[in-house]
């Protein structure tokens, strides 16, 4: 099969593979091996303790610093995909995460594993979601939900995939060579994965996927509605931004704390840890078909009427988990329900920020949106540990949890009556 890339003209021939499948898969895989590294932390965490005599709070450190310079990172990667382009910025960010890692290996005291795991590891690894996911809305009109779920989807098969990975590499090789392996690794798909990406169809000479022939808007266009400022430095006063920004914040708080703490609360209910881990990975399994479906009925449907949908559905299963008593099927089917709700949101606020903002600034404001929302992240996981410290359970959690998932329906309720209005 022939790849689309030259003139616009070839673009429409029949039997040419659409060179937007060529960046949209090719992000996937970027998205899977990056993202799947950084949550197989937990594999890690024992190894570490036991050769090292670090404390888990001591370790966990390294993970909070890691997330908060991921999301300010993942901001000004954002905003430079729009000026550089995205190929440079998966470029440096590849040679960086690989870097990180063959560091973390050689760490002989806490602060190296700071420095390398938590300082150059998390801003590294920021270089690629955010901005893979603008790159794909600028390859596709129909189907642009799709093709955004697809690259989030990434982000669930990484801990499918990876997770077993590093679990077989530090059993048979140590956690230092594993790390060190990790980073070749990282090195071998990220680099050449970031040689196949365009920006965009015109880059390589192509018309747009799904834009429409004849009188109209150009492809690559911006819609009618919207509003968003045409600067980035506009985007802090833009009233849009932070009512999606923390939309996305409430959003993520909401979940954070069941997704962390979910193992350990089926432990609590009784069940052993083996069915408790399960029902973990079936959440993480289930995301990835949330995040598809979503993508799919949002082409259908809409981004903000989709996301109202599944906020409801996230918040339903958060609550679900409060009533249970320790049936096994019960907390199962909870998990795979609550896997499809929170995978099924997270590419729903990038195809709010191409409607919102447009292609000029898609960037900088997912990567503000993004940013904001691992602070949301941070912030519900904390919650889950300290909730359980004063209570002694996971009691208060879920309601809590539940209170920020009204929230964000709330804050989406406003965003869909403010793009309504002419």
């Amino acid at each position: 099969m022939m790849i689309e890339t030259g003139t616009q003209d070839e673009g429409l021939a029949p039997g040419r593979l659409y060179y937007g499948w060529v960046v949209l898969g090719t992000s996937f895989v970027m998205v899977t091996v990056a993202t799947g590294m950084l949550l197989s932390f937990g594999v890690f965490l024992k190894p570490l303790e036991e050769a090292l005599g670090w404390s888990r709070t001591a370790l966990s450190g390294a993970v909070l610093l890691n997330w908060t310079l991921y999301g300010v990172s993942a901001f000004v990667f954002g905003w430079l995909s729009d000026r550089v382009g995205t190929r440079l910025v998966t470029l440096s960010g590849g040679l960086l995460y690989g870097a990180s890692l063959l560091a973390t290996s050689q760490s002989e005291r806490l602060w190296h594993y700071y420095l390398a795991f938590g300082v150059a590891s998390g801003i590294g690894n920021a270089a690629f979601y955010v901005p893979l996911t603008s790159t794909a809305t600028r390859w596709f009109q129909r189907g642009r939900g799709f093709a955004v779920a697809v690259i989030s989807c990434g982000n669930g098969a990484g801990i499918l995939v990876m997770a077993p990975l590093v679990r077989w590499l530090i059993s048979a090789y140590g956690w230092r060579t594993s790390y060190a392996l990790l980073g070749l690794l990282a090195w071998a798909a990220l680099l050449p994965g970031s040689l196949l990406l365009r920006d965009s169809p015109p880059q390589i000479g192509l018309s747009l996927r799904g834009a429409s022939a004849g009188p109209g808007p150009e492809p690559g266009s911006e819609p009618a509605r919207v509003r968003g400022p045409a600067r980035a430095r506009d985007l802090w006063r833009c009233r849009s931004f932070w009512v999606l920004a923390l939309m996305h914040f409430f959003c993520c708080s909401s979940h954070s704390g069941p997704l962390i703490h979910l193992a350990a609360y089926g432990t609590d209910l009784g069940l052993s840890k083996s069915a408790a881990a399960a029902a973990l990975g079936l959440s993480g399994a289930t995301s990835v078909g949330g995040r598809i479906g979503t993508g799919l009925l949002a082409d259908r449907i809409g981004s903000l009427r989709t996301l109202i949908g599944t906020l409801v559905a996230q918040t339903g299963a958060i609550l679900a988990y409060s009533v249970m008593r320790g049936s096994l099927v019960a907390f199962d089917l909870v998990s795979a329900g609550f896997g499809i709700a929170y995978g099924g949101v997270m590419p729903l606020y990038a195809l709010l920020a191409r409607e919102t903002f447009g292609q000029r600034t898609m960037g900088a404001a997912y990567g503000g949106v993004f940013f904001i929302s691992t602070l949301g992240m941070g912030l519900g996981s904390y919650l889950g540990g300290l909730l359980f410290d004063i209570r002694g359970s996971y009691a208060l959690l879920y309601p809590a949890s539940a209170l920020m998932g009204v929230a964000a329906l709330g804050l989406a309720l406003m965003h869909r009556r403010s793009q309504s209005k002419p």
